[in-house]
């Protein structure tokens, strides 16, 4: 009597965005070795606001060239498109069907992850499943912020919809988080020292649960806080094009801030900002931003409190 052959073992499956940070790593190494990744040299301070505190990055005055990379992001021709396709040098991994991550060429910060859908759609179209599926996995997986600059006016320089990511050690939500969250995990609610209109909404009370969710699952929980929020404040949150906001993500929570306006004076607010993070050109940008202060700047941009 013979026996049966055992089957041999399924090979196990790992899933790419698992090691999604040591590609980026790889990719950076080689884009800036071939030149292809252009980091702007900045240099950094800390203002001060009331209980929060505020990075301030800032050209380094020992890299003049690199104010001319900051010039051609700002006076980018409007109809000039990087991201269709993306360089093949700076791009990161697939992601999903429908986007593809690949790096921003001028980094501020170091593994500053761009999620851009592969084909266009304008960035002031509603966000899809697809996106909240998207950056959900990336959070999941890997913590840090996600974040989207939802047109021009709240601070996008491109008008190809890009979803982007940074490390929590380069913004990070919790400090603008109120100490007594609501008590419903999925209601939105307000912490009373930000002067501007905007909604927080739960995620997860800690973060840990969301690393063993699917992408799909967390993009469904992140989609339905994003709907609360909007309602909260008053939000159409499937317009096109939609009003501009910004949106920050985190494991913990989701932040939703509506705009009036792109910048403060000359200085360009982006949704970075409502994680205590602000960029400026030179040293006089930031006497006058330390003299106003950062809380009264954010809230030149955005909306009253109601």
């Amino acid at each position: 009597m013979t026996s049966t052959p055992a089957r041999p073992a399924r090979p196990h499956v790992t899933d790419p965005l698992d090691h999604l940070l040591e590609r980026a790593d790889a990719v950076i190494a080689q884009a800036r070795e071939s030149g292809a990744l252009q980091p702007i040299r900045t240099e950094q301070t800390w203002i001060e606001d009331g209980s929060l505190r505020f990075s301030v990055r800032w050209v380094s005055s020992l890299a003049l060239k690199d104010r001319a990379r900051v010039d051609t992001v700002i006076r980018r021709r409007p109809d000039f498109n990087p991201f269709l396709p993306p360089e093949p040098s700076l791009t990161v991994a697939d992601i999903g069907a429908d986007h593809l991550v690949v790096l921003n060429k001028f980094p501020v910060i170091d593994r500053h992850l761009l999620i851009v859908t592969r084909r266009f759609e304008d960035q002031r179209t509603p966000l899809t499943r697809a996106d909240f599926e998207a950056l959900g996995a990336v959070i999941a997986r890997h913590g840090g912020l996600g974040f989207y600059n939802g047109g021009r006016i709240a601070g996008a320089s491109q008008a190809h919809k890009h979803l982007q990511w940074v490390p929590a050690s380069a913004a990070s939500l919790d400090d603008f988080l109120p100490d007594t969250p609501a008590a419903e995990a999925c209601a939105a609610f307000v912490n009373p020292l930000l002067p501007w209109a905007h909604a927080f909404v739960r995620v997860d009370d800690d973060g840990a649960a969301l690393t063993a969710l699917s992408g799909e699952a967390v993009g469904a929980r992140l989609g339905a806080a994003f709907r609360e929020a909007c309602r909260a404040l008053g939000l159409p949150a499937e317009a096109d094009p939609m009003p501009p906001y910004n949106l920050l993500v985190s494991r913990r929570a989701l932040l939703l801030v509506p705009r009036s306006g792109e910048k403060w004076q000359d200085v360009s607010v982006n949704s970075l900002a409502y994680a205590g993070s602000l960029f400026v050109r030179d040293r006089e940008q930031i006497d006058r931003l330390r003299a106003c202060g950062p809380l009264a700047v954010i809230a030149a941009v955005g909306h009253p409190t109601r």
